[in-house]
């Protein structure tokens, strides 16, 4: 009990993010050309990083979990487009089927564990149970116990396998939230963004703040810790995600392959006639200048 108390104490109340170290309520947001250049000396880390996973034969998942508008997406995007797609997965599944149902509940997730050289991205995660199903309704009090129970022997076994999980809480406050999802409805190329379970759950923030609290109770262990990131500023929360997690394996910096030196082409056949442009059907420039 003592334990659960002290873990208790050490999560927020809420999702609102901790006093900026300046003292200000409202920190300024990172200038662009300094978050342009940052992000673009992270991203080549990034790929750093990944080499090494490939070489060393490494296993990571990360999953990121956060409110709905709290920039799960955002972050996602730019954590993997500097990667070679054929070593990174993004796993973002959607409701259960009628036979993943009646499953073991960690079943579906076990098929997109990485294999060696992979890093495994999920944008929501077996988290689920403690979030939006139990908040919803969508679980019953006694499969959500047992996956608070069961949730931290299951990421021990997961561990002990070889496979490390990195796992991200985005931090976002009722404010920001409300403010993005005014920004989407108002704008019909993100409206897809605000699905009905995202309007539902705006009227239930703080039973997702006690779930989430709850959450974190129970499953922030030492083998697999969360960390939160306060993300009301995506360009900070992007930064700062890719930083920490580049300092989670420092060796990475042992890996990098040397310039490829391309040798001179060969000659061209002087046999070959490429047919006329007349006989292809061209896409029209559409920007002729």
């Amino acid at each position: 009990m003592a334990k659960q108390a002290a873990k208790k104490k050490k999560a927020k109340a809420d999702d609102t993010p901790a006093t900026p170290l300046n003292g200000n309520n409202h920190r300024s947001k990172l200038e662009r050309k300094f978050y342009d250049d940052e992000l673009s000396r992270l991203q080549f880390e990034l790929v750093r990083l990944q080499y090494w996973v490939k070489e060393t034969g490494q296993k990571i998942v990360i999953i990121f979990e956060g409110r709905d508008a709290a920039g799960k997406g955002g972050t996602i995007k730019r954590l993997t487009e500097p990667m070679n797609p054929r070593g990174v997965r993004l796993v973002a599944l959607g409701k259960p089927s009628d036979i993943e149902r009646t499953q073991w509940y960690f079943q579906r997730y076990v098929a997109h564990l990485p294999a060696a050289g992979e890093i495994v991205i999920f944008d929501r995660s077996w988290y689920n149970r403690a979030g939006v199903e139990h908040v919803m309704g969508f679980c019953t009090e006694q499969e959500y116990w047992d996956f608070l129970y069961s949730c931290p022997e299951f990421e021990r076994m997961v561990v002990r396998s070889g496979i490390h999980i990195v796992k991200y809480w985005l931090s976002v406050s009722d404010a920001e939230q409300e403010k993005r999802f005014q920004e989407r409805a108002g704008n019909p190329s993100k409206a897809w963004k605000l699905s009905p379970m995202d309007l539902l759950s705006r009227e239930k923030w703080v039973e997702y703040s006690k779930a989430k609290d709850r959450m974190m109770e129970y499953t922030d262990i030492k083998e697999s810790p969360w960390y939160q990131i306060d993300a009301d500023d995506k360009r900070r929360a992007h930064l700062n995600c890719f930083r920490h997690l580049l300092g989670l394996f420092p060796a990475y910096t042992s890996a990098m392959p040397e310039p490829v030196r391309l040798k001179p082409r060969p000659a061209a056949d002087e046999q070959y006639v490429r047919p006329p442009r007349e006989s292809h059907t061209i896409v029209p420039d559409f920007y002729p200048g």
